[in-house]
C-alpha cells in the first residue's frame, strides 16, 4: 500500500478504479475517491463476482462452489499494475487485484490466482515463461440492436472496405484518428504495445505485444482491450474481441508466442545448438500441447461464439498439428534466433480470458514437460485440406466435455476452479441453446 499510495500523490490522482478480472476476463470492481480507497487498503468485495455468467446469471452448481452466505473476498492491490485512466474526466488511476480468501489464501476461483498457480509450478522447476500475444479485432459501426448484422465501421474516406486488406499501409490509415488516440492510450498506461497491422477482415486489425513476463502480459491485454472499447467508443464506433463477428468476415484470435528462461542461466530451454534446431524440452513441451490442447480448447475458445471460428478456409486451426513458419497450423514455430526460440499457440480467440487462456498453454506445455510428450512431424504443406475432418471441438458444451474428462488439466489449473469454470459456461450454454435462431425459421418453419 505504500507503492500505491506514494504512486496517488505523486499523480494527484482523485479517483481510483479497483478492478479485478471476472471469468470472461472483464473488469469488475469499484470506484473509490483516493483517501476513501487509501483508508480502505484495498477493500472487499462478493466472491460471487468471479463465478457469473456472460449474461448476469448463476450456475446451477453456484452454491455448490461458493458459500451460501455470499461472503466478501479480500482485494489485494498489486502495484505492478497501477496505471492512469487516460480517458477519465478527472485524474483517476487503475489498479488490478489479487483476491484473497479471509484466510489469506490466494482465492482459488480467481482467474489471476490461477495463473498465479501455473507459474508457480514453473518457478519450482526453476523455469520462467515468456509470453507475447497478438491480439486481433474488429472496428464496427455502433450496433443499438442485436437483430441487426454487424457492419464494418468506415474511415476518413466514409467507404467500407470491400477488398481483403492484410497489411494494408492505406487500410489502417482509413483509421489514422482512432489509432493515434489508441497508441496516445497505451503510452500514458505504460502497454507494451509493438506494431500494428491490418488483418484480412474489413476493419480488422491486429496489434502485438513486446514479449515478457506472462502475468504482467496478461494484465496488459486486460488493460487493452478496456483501452480499445473506450478509443472507439470516443470514436464513434464499436471495437469488437468476438471471435467471429461477422459471417462472411474471418474470426479474430489471440495467440499466444511461448518460450522458457532458466532462472539460473538466462538461457531459452527450447534453443537447440544451433539454429532452427531445437532441444529435447522444446519437443516435449510442443508435445504437451498436442496432446492437451483438445481437452484445453474452452479456455481458448470460451463462449458459444468462439467455436464459429473453427472452421475450414477462414484462417484458423482445425485440427492440432504443428509446422516451422507454417501459419496454416494451429502451433507454429516461427524461425527465429536462437534465443528467441519460441511456439506460437494459435488456437485462442480474441475473446478470451487472457489470464486463462495463457494459463491454459502453459499448463498443457507443463504436462508435455511432465510426461515426456513426443510430438507429431511437422507439416510443410497446408494443415487442412478442404474435405479433412474438423479435429477440433465444434460446440462450446463438447469442448466442456473434454475438459471435464481430463483430470490431469484440472489438477494444474485447481479443481475446485475447473469446477466452477464448468458450471459457469455450461449455464451460458445452455441459456444460448433456448434461442431459436433466424436461421431455423426461414429453412425449417414450413419445410420440415
Amino acid at each position: 500500500m505504500e507503492a500505491v499510495e506514494r504512486f496517488l500523490k505523486e499523480n494527484g490522482i482523485t479517483e481510483v478504479e479497483s478492478t479485478l478480472p471476472d471469468m470472461t476476463g472483464n473488469a469488475r470492481g469499484k470506484f473509490y475517491p483516493t483517501k476513501k480507497y487509501l483508508a480502505e487498503k484495498g477493500g472487499k468485495i462478493p466472491e460471487t463476482l468471479l463465478v457469473q455468467t456472460v449474461t448476469g446469471e448463476w450456475a446451477d452448481n453456484h452454491y455448490d462452489i461458493v458459500d451460501p452466505a455470499d461472503r466478501d473476498m479480500v482485494l489485494v492491490p498489486d502495484a505492478n499494475t497501477l496505471r492512469l485512466v487516460p480517458w477519465a474526466d478527472e485524474p483517476t488511476a487503475q489498479v488490478i487485484n489479487d483476491c484473497y480468501t479471509s484466510d489469506g489464501q490466494l482465492h482459488p476461483l480467481s482467474s489471476r490466482s490461477v495463473l498465479r498457480r501455473v507459474l508457480k509450478l514453473y518457478e519450482q522447476k526453476g523455469l520462467r515463461p515468456v509470453i507475447a500475444p497478438e491480439v486481433e479485432f474488429y472496428l464496427i459501426q455502433k450496433n443499438t440492436d442485436p437483430d441487426y448484422e454487424l457492419k464494418p465501421a468506415t474511415g476518413r474516406s466514409g467507404r467500407r472496405e470491400t477488398a481483403r486488406q492484410s497489411y494494408g499501409i492505406d487500410a489502417v490509415n482509413e483509421f489514422n484518428p482512432v489509432i493515434d488516440t489508441l497508441y496516445s492510450y497505451c503510452e500514458a498506461q505504460g502497454l507494451d504495445v509493438d506494431t500494428l497491422i491490418h488483418e484480412s477482415g474489413a476493419a480488422q486489425m491486429e496489434i502485438n505485444f513486446l514479449h515478457g513476463d506472462a502475468l504482467d502480459l496478461a494484465d496488459q491485454v486486460f488493460v487493452f482491450k478496456r483501452t480499445l472499447r473506450e478509443t472507439a467508443m470516443k470514436h464513434n464506433m464499436y471495437a469488437t474481441f468476438m471471435a467471429k463477428p461477422m459471417q462472411h468476415e474471418p474470426g479474430s484470435a489471440m495467440h499466444i508466442h511461448q518460450s522458457l528462461i532458466d532462472i539460473k542461466t538466462g538461457e531459452n530451454i527450447f534453443a537447440g545448438d544451433k539454429e532452427n534446431e531445437f532441444s529435447e524440452k522444446f519437443y516435449h513441451y510442443l508435445g504437451g500441447l498436442q496432446k492437451y490442447t483438445p481437452q484445453a480448447i474452452s479456455f481458448y475458445a470460451p463462449n458459444v461464439n468462439s467455436y464459429r471460428r473453427f472452421a475450414p478456409d477462414i484462417a484458423a486451426p482445425v485440427n492440432f498439428k504443428w509446422g516451422i513458419d507454417n501459419r496454416t497450423t494451429g502451433l507454429r514455430v516461427p524461425i527465429a534466433p536462437l534465443a528467441a526460440t519460441r511456439i506460437e499457440n494459435r488456437f485462442p480467440g480474441s475473446d478470451c480470458n487472457p489470464y486463462l487462456a495463457i494459463a491454459a498453454s502453459l499448463a498443457c506445455g507443463y504436462l508435455g514437460l511432465e510426461q515426456g510428450c513426443t510430438p507429431s512431424k511437422p507439416v510443410t504443406d497446408l494443415a487442412a485440406d478442404e474435405d479433412e475432418t474438423v479435429e477440433v471441438a465444434r460446440s462450446l458444451g463438447e469442448g466442456l466435455r473434454l475438459l471435464e474428462e481430463c483430470p490431469e488439466l484440472g489438477e494444474i489449473m485447481g479443481t475446485e476452479f475447473v469446477e466452477a469454470y464448468l458450471g459457469v459456461k455450461r449455464a451460458e450454454f445452455e441459456t444460448f441453446h433456448e434461442v431459436i435462431s433466424s436461421w431455423e425459421r426461414e429453412y425449417l418453419l414450413l419445410t420440415v
